[in-house]
């Protein structure tokens, strides 16, 4: 996990969920928040970091390594809110 600070000068928790061989999904989880109703997410594509095998996953804990502030801002201006409706 690492933290991200929005424009707005809100603090998020940054983590990689659900990665494939070629992508996962990025979920900002606001600090402050107790549910997940504030929380956003975007999906990435990993680019170079693909993986040969499709069946191997990519190490989350590489990929959120390996991003720039400057990624992580275009992803989070880029993100949709977590519904949780159904």
């Amino acid at each position: 996990m690492r933290a991200f600070q929005a424009p707005s000068g809100a603090t998020w928790n940054v983590d990689v969920k659900l990665p494939s061989h070629s992508g996962a999904m990025l979920v900002f989880q606001h600090a402050g928040g107790q549910s997940m109703a504030g929380d956003r997410y975007a999906w990435i594509n990993a680019g170079a970091a693909i993986v040969s095998d499709p069946r191997e996953r990519l190490s989350a804990t590489s990929l959120l390594e390996s991003m720039s502030q400057a990624e992580i801002a275009r992803l989070f201006r880029r993100s949709m809110a977590v519904s949780r409706e159904g």
